[in-house]
């Protein structure tokens, strides 16, 4: 596995831009959890203050605060000891997350399906047309966001704010492994497949079959990813983020 400076060198990451004093604490707390979700930081990496602070343009005060904030998240790890270290959910955590989530985003669909408006399905097809640049243009964060996105919408969609939280919550601790389980192209392609059947099963008004695509592009994320979870304890190193 590529660590941090790798991943910077190479350029496979956002640009680590300086941030602007106004609205500090989000755009911090923002800019380390895209840091996760691309790679740039990896599961079990050992939090450097100093290079983040000077990576971010801040003093160690907002940064500090902004890890509280990814710590009550479940992203990274605290040890009043060792520091602070980027959190690794083990198999089990893995498994059975990715099966609660396709149940929520399943059930999200049902909704979004009687609930959405022209606007935000107008919405979701511009973001989804997005995506398929990106896909052409080989830009895995830019097809990823737009992807994220989509998603994200459908779950608005549904107007459900006990379901939206339960989403946003358990949503953040995956987006690392959601990332990574496109950067295979067959799993693009599929993607974007099931993708253009969402929007089809939003236009008709099909909740149940929109239940369904969903639930199965989350299980097949599941396995993709416990896929190479499992390669990379067998061969360390294997998964390249």
């Amino acid at each position: 596995m590529q660590n941090f400076e790798e991943v910077a060198e190479q350029g496979t990451a956002r640009p680590m831009l300086k941030v602007e004093r106004q609205r500090l604490h989000d755009v911090v707390v923002e800019h380390l959890r895209s840091f996760i979700t691309e790679g740039v930081l990896a599961p079990g990496k050992k939090l450097n203050e100093r290079e983040l602070c000077e990576t971010l343009g801040i003093s160690r005060t907002p940064l500090r605060e902004a890890l509280k904030v990814l710590a009550v998240e479940g992203l990274i790890e605290i040890n009043p000891n060792r520091g602070a270290t980027v959190a690794r959910m083990s198999e089990l955590e893995i498994r059975e997350t990715f099966e609660l989530m396709s149940g929520i985003e399943a059930f999200a669909g049902e909704l979004a399906c009687e609930r959405i408006t022209a606007e935000e399905l107008d919405e979701i097809k511009a973001l989804h047309y997005a995506m398929v640049v990106s896909k052409n243009q080989n830009d895995l964060p830019g097809y990823y966001q737009r992807n994220r996105a989509i998603h994200d919408l459908i779950n608005q969609a549904a107007r459900n704010t006990a379901l939206r939280q339960v989403y946003l919550s358990l949503n953040r601790r995956i987006q690392a492994l959601r990332f990574l389980s496109n950067q295979q192209a067959p799993k693009w392609e599929r993607a974007l497949h099931d993708h253009e059947e969402m929007i089809d099963a939003l236009e008709t008004r099909d909740g149940k079959r929109l239940s369904s695509i969903l639930r199965h592009h989350l299980l097949e994320k599941r396995d993709a990813i416990m896929l190479m979870v499992r390669d990379d304890a067998e061969h360390p190193g294997s998964i390249r983020r």
